[in-house]
């Protein structure tokens, strides 16, 4: 018998031809955008408002296969929050939160219509960043990292500085690594650079003092 309502409620008849003042497309507008917003909940992360793990694995894997299509290069940046635990351990997992979602907006308002920004877990970050050369990622990230370090996140009684590592590469097309790979690769340059205190891409660390290379002597790669 439940079975048998729950199907009549959501059965829509057919409108005639033309007729725009069918009362039954108000069922199936309502019906769509119900699909739609399930649809963004299965792939956004509910703190943040980014895209989740789940949808990052499959937005990876997509621009990567565009790559190989169509040449363009697909650029992996990772971020992680620097100290992270402290303020959970000083101020509570709920001030925590505040400055997670402090991050997500800075984030947000700083990629491209076209970028894929998401919550990679904890207090960890990727941005998938379509069309773009590792010289353009790192511009990003160093610009990204700077906006983080000058936008304190509102404690009840304080402002709290946050800093970020970062590690960034891209992928281009002939590249023979596999999506895991790829982000393996890229999340082991973002571990050196949390032990650095650097922006750490490949094969050269973009140091933060003074905005120098580390390693390389080429003014180009500065950031």
């Amino acid at each position: 018998m439940n079975g048998e309502q729950i199907d009549n409620k959501v059965a829509v008849k057919p409108c005639p031809a033309g007729d725009e003042n069918c009362t039954n497309l108000s069922e199936v507008q309502r019906l769509q955008e119900e699909i739609r917003q399930l649809a963004a909940l299965v792939r956004t992360d509910e703190l943040t408002r980014l895209f989740n793990y789940r949808y990052f694995n499959q937005a990876l894997s997509l621009e990567m296969e565009r790559t190989r299509r169509s040449g363009q290069p697909t650029c992996l940046i990772m971020l992680d929050l620097d100290h992270f635990k402290t303020i959970n351990d000083a101020y509570g997992h709920e001030v925590g939160n505040v400055v997670l979602g402090h991050i997500s907006t800075l984030i947000k308002k700083t990629v491209r219509r076209l970028d894929i920004p998401c919550r990679y877990g904890g207090e960890e970050f990727t941005i998938i960043l379509p069309d773009t050369t590792l010289k353009q990622g790192v511009r990003f990230a160093n610009r990204l990292r700077l906006i983080v370090e000058n936008s304190p996140a509102k404690a009840p009684d304080s402002l709290l500085g946050i800093e970020a590592s970062f590690g960034v590469d891209v992928y281009t097309k002939g590249d023979q690594q596999t999506e895991k790979e790829f982000v393996q690769k890229v999340d082991s340059y973002l571990y050196l650079a949390k032990q650095e205190v650097c922006i750490r891409v490949r094969p050269r660390t973009f140091s933060q003092a003074a905005g120098s290379t580390a390693t390389s002597n080429s003014a180009e790669n500065s950031i």
